[in-house]
C-alpha cells in the first residue's frame, strides 16, 4: 500500500481525513480507527517513504520536510485541497511541517491533531530513541523489533496480548526496512524542533492535542509544551492508553477524535 482512500460511508460530500504514523510509518497502524472516521470523512492513509523490506534508499539528509512533501504529493495526486490531518508523534510533526509547505499552495489545512508528540524531543525520549539505535546497530533487526512494545504499551496490555503482539512482530521482521532507512528516519525525527514558521503557518488552523498520562516514550508534560510553542488548541490528557493508544484504547481516542473534528 502506497496511500488508500475509504470512502465516507454517509455521502460523497464529506470532508477529507488523513491519517499519519508515527515512526513505524505503515498506513495499517491506523486500522482500528477507519471504520469510525469513515461514518463521518473521506479517509487518506498512506505508507511512508522507505518503511519497507524492499524500500529504496533514503537520502543520506533526510528530513521532516521531505516527508511532508510526500503528504503534499498525495494531496495533489487526489486533488484534495482541504483536510483534517491527524498524526501520531513523528505522524504529528509531518503535519506541522505539511502546515508550511501548503501555505504557497491552494490546499488548507483545517484542522491538525498531534497525538502524543513534542515541540523539542525531550531528554527521556532522546535516550529511548539511542537505546533503540544502539539496539539496532550491535543486536540487529529483531531485537529492535522485539523491544518496540515496551516502549509503545501499557505493560498490562503486553501480558494480555502478548501472542498478538509477537505475531505482529513477526510480520515486521519479514517486511523489515534498510537498516539507513530507519536510521535516516530517527535522525530526521530527533533534529526536528517546532519554530516560529510552524506556529505562523498553523495560526488559522484547529489544533488539537492528545497525550496519554502513561506513555512511556514521550512525557505527556511534552503535550503542554507543544501547545505552548504553537499558542492555541485544546489538549486532552488520557490517563490510559501509553504510546500507541491509538491500538490499546482505540474506544476512547476514537471517540475524542471524532468529537473535536465534528464539534
Amino acid at each position: 500500500m502506497k496511500e488508500k482512500i475509504f470512502p465516507c460511508s454517509n455521502g460523497q460530500d464529506a470532508e477529507f481525513v488523513i491519517l499519519s504514523s508515527g515512526l513505524g510509518g505503515h498506513a495499517t497502524f491506523w486500522q482500528p480507527q477507519i471504520e469510525p472516521l469513515t461514518q463521518y470523512f473521506h479517509v487518506l492513509v498512506y505508507d511512508q517513504e522507505g518503511c519497507h523490506a524492499d524500500s529504496a534508499h533514503l537520502p543520506q539528509y533526510y528530513s521532516i520536510q521531505n516527508m511532508a512533501e510526500q503528504v503534499l504529493a498525495i494531496l495533489q495526486k487526489y486533488k484534495i485541497d482541504k483536510c483534517h490531518f491527524i498524526g501520531h508523534a513523528l505522524g504529528a510533526v509531518i503535519g506541522a511541517e505539511l502546515a508550511v509547505l501548503v501555505q504557497n499552495t491552494s490546499i488548507s489545512l483545517l484542522s491538525l491533531t498531534m497525538i502524543n508528540a513534542w515541540d523539542t524531543l525531550d531528554p527521556h525520549t532522546q535516550k529511548c530513541f539511542q537505546t533503540r539505535i544502539a539496539l539496532l546497530k550491535d543486536s540487529g533487526a529483531e531485537a529492535y523489533v522485539r523491544a518496540q512494545a515496551l516502549f509503545l504499551y501499557p505493560s498490562a496490555f503486553i501480558s494480555k496480548n502478548h501472542q498478538e503482539i509477537q505475531q505482529i512482530e513477526n510480520i515486521g521482521l519479514q517486511d523489515f526496512p534498510p537498516s539507513h532507512n530507519v536510521m535516516a528516519r530517527l535522525k530526521a525525527l530527533m533534529k526536528f524542533e517546532i519554530l516560529p514558521i510552524h506556529r505562523n503557518a498553523l495560526l488559522n488552523t484547529e489544533l488539537y492535542y492528545i497525550a496519554n498520562k502513561d506513555d512511556f516514550l514521550v512525557p505527556y508534560q511534552k503535550s503542554h509544551d507543544l501547545q505552548a510553542a504553537l499558542g492555541h488548541g485544546d489538549l486532552t490528557v488520557l490517563d490510559y492508553g501509553a504510546h500507541a493508544s491509538t491500538i490499546t484504547d482505540s474506544k476512547t481516542l476514537n471517540h475524542l477524535l471524532i468529537k473535536n473534528l465534528k464539534g
